[in-house]
C-alpha cells in the first residue's frame, strides 16, 4: 500500500493545540484507575486492575530508552511485576528509524543490556521482517507496517512512561504503540515522512498525530480485548526517552500510574492531570503538547472509535473510591531531582 494518503483530498484537522477540558466532553464514560504509588509495587496494582483480559504469550511494550536514559521507567520496578504477575512475558521493541543507538538489532540488544534489560526475553520485533496489519477507516493508511514478530502475541501489554515528545507534544499509550510497534525503516517511514521528501522528519502537528494514531489503532484492532494500558507519570522531561542523556531536565512534578482497557481514556487522564495542576508548578510540558499539535491525538483517537475522552477516575489507594482530578493530585510536590 506503501505511505501514500487513502483519501487525496483529505486535509488533517486543525485545533491540536487547543486543551478541551473535561467540562465540554460528551459520550460515554470509561474507567480510568489512578495510584499516586509510584513503586514496583504500585505498578503492579495499576496492572492487577485492568489486567483480567490479559493471557497467553503477553508483549509487554515499553520505551526501554538510549543508553543511560534518565527517566525510563526503572527496569527494577519492570523485573518486579513480570516476576510476579507476567512471568511468560516478554519485553517487544522495534528498531528506530533514526540513526542511533537502536536502528539496527545489534546495536538495540546492546543498548537493552547498557539499561538493565536483561532479566526477561527481549523481542526486537523487526528484526527479521514485517507484517501488515489493517488499520480500517483510516484516512492515510489502509494497514501499517509493523514488526512481524508482533503477530506472534496473544495479549499486549502497552507499559508507557508518559512524558513530552519533540516532535509528537507528549508520549503516551498512542504513540508508544503507534510509532513504537511501526518497523524501523517502513512503518516509522510512512508516519514521520513525505515520501520523496530529502526531511525525515517533515510530517508534524496535526498530520503526524493523525498518521500515528492510525498506526496505533492498527495494534488496537489486532488485540481487541486482549490489549491494556499503563500510564508512568514519573520524571516527565519535554523530552522523549529517545533523547537519552540529552533530556532537558525535569521540571515538572510526579504525578502517579494510571491504567485502563481503554486506550484514549488512559492518555486523556494523563493530560487532564497535568492540566489541573496547580499554578505554582511549571508550564513546560502543557506548552510541549500545545506548541506541536499533540492534543490531536487525543481527539483523533476518539473520531476512530478508539475509546472515550469521558472517564471515572478510581482510587487504587482509597478502596476504589471515585475521585476528582483535584484529589488525584493532593499529594503532589515539586520535583527535586
Amino acid at each position: 500500500m506503501g505511505a501514500s494518503a487513502i483519501k487525496p483530498d483529505y486535509q488533517p484537522a486543525t485545533g491540536g493545540d487547543q486543551y478541551q477540558g473535561p467540562e465540554g466532553r460528551t459520550g460515554n464514560e470509561s474507567i480510568v484507575y489512578f495510584t499516586r504509588d509510584l513503586s514496583a509495587e504500585g505498578l503492579k496494582k495499576a496492572y492487577e486492575a485492568v489486567s483480567g483480559e490479559i493471557d497467553g504469550k503477553v508483549a509487554v511494550k515499553l520505551h526501554t530508552g538510549e543508553k543511560h536514559g534518565p527517566n525510563i521507567i526503572p527496569h527494577a520496578w519492570v523485573q518486579a511485576l513480570m516476576e510476579t504477575d507476567i512471568p511468560d512475558g516478554t519485553i517487544v521493541e522495534t528498531n528506530t528509524y533514526y540513526v542511533g543507538d537502536r536502528d539496527t538489532t545489534e546495536k538495540h540488544l546492546e543498548t537493552l543490556k547498557v539499561n538493565g534489560w536483561t532479566f526477561c526475553p527481549v523481542d526486537i520485533m523487526d528484526a527479521e521482517g514485517t507484517a501488515m496489519l489493517p488499520v480500517g477507516d483510516g484516512n492515510f493508511f489502509e494497514e501499517m507496517s509493523v514488526g512481524k514478530n508482533l503477530l506472534d502475541y496473544d495479549s499486549f501489554v502497552a507499559l508507557t512512561h508518559f512524558k513530552g515528545h519533540v516532535l509528537g507534544g507528549f508520549g503516551g499509550s498512542n504513540k508508544n504503540i503507534g510509532i513504537g510497534c511501526a518497523d524501523g525503516k517502513e512503518g516509522k517511514k510512512w508516519i514521520h515522512t513525505t515520501p520523496g521528501s530529502d526531511d525525515m522528519w517533515d510530517i508534524d502537528e496535526e498530520e503526524l498525530m493523525e498518521r500515528m494514531t492510525e498506526s496505533c489503532k492498527s495494534v488496537v484492532g489486532h488485540f481487541g480485548k486482549k490489549i491494556c494500558y499503563v500510564n508512568v507519570m514519573r520524571n516527565m522531561s519535554v523530552d522523549c526517552d529517545c533523547a537519552g542523556v540529552g533530556a532537558t531536565p525535569v521540571v515538572m512534578p510526579n504525578v502517579g500510574i494510571v491504567s485502563s482497557t481503554d486506550i484514549l481514556a488512559a492518555d486523556q487522564a494523563c493530560v487532564d492531570l497535568v492540566y489541573a495542576l496547580p499554578e505554582q508548578y511549571p508550564d513546560d510540558l502543557k506548552e510541549r503538547m500545545q506548541s506541536r499539535h499533540g492534543l490531536r491525538q487525543l481527539s483523533y483517537m476518539k473520531e476512530l472509535g478508539m475509546g472515550n475522552d469521558r472517564y471515572v477516575l478510581i482510587d487504587l489507594n482509597n478502596g476504589g473510591k471515585r475521585i476528582t482530578l483535584d484529589e488525584a493530585l493532593d499529594s503532589v510536590t515539586p520535583w527535586e531531582g
